[in-house]
């Protein structure tokens, strides 16, 4: 089972598991497919039509979840199902690579240490688009 991802990380995880005999299944929001931005599918495909169905769609077919180098969704979806686990909602194991987020991903989220120089770094911010992300129409 795996969220999303192209022939990278996620997809070396999903052919392993794919070539182990075991199901694999994609879940990904239709903006995302017809975008064509994420790449070809190993084994089945479950178009969804938001995020948030993605994550319940996910979390019903799956029996662990891995997190792996990918971006601020990726993320977001570590902090759902962790939380489900912390709340007892699962017992699902929970794999998470270190030093996951992408450099382009990291340019979203600004932190410093003063307030005075929070604010310079949100008056000064130019947001950096990804070329990919621009072509998804939700």
């Amino acid at each position: 089972m795996y969220g999303g991802g192209s022939l990278g990380l996620m997809g070396g995880v999903s052919m392993a598991v794919f070539l182990g005999g075991s199901q694999v299944l994609r879940v990904i929001p239709k903006a995302l497919a017809n975008g064509d931005i994420i790449g070809k599918t190993i084994g089945e495909e479950l178009q969804v039509p938001t995020m948030s169905y993605r994550l319940n769609a996910m979390f019903n077919h799956v029996d662990a979840f891995i997190a792996l180098l990918d971006g601020l969704g990726t993320l977001e979806e570590l902090f759902h199902i962790s939380s489900w686990a912390q709340l007892h909602i699962h017992n699902k194991p929970i794999a998470v690579e270190q030093e996951f987020l992408t450099s382009s991903a990291q340019q979203i989220i600004i932190s410093d240490a003063t307030a005075e120089q929070l604010i310079e770094q949100l008056q000064s911010f130019i947001p950096i688009i990804d070329p990919c992300m621009s072509r998804l129409n939700w």
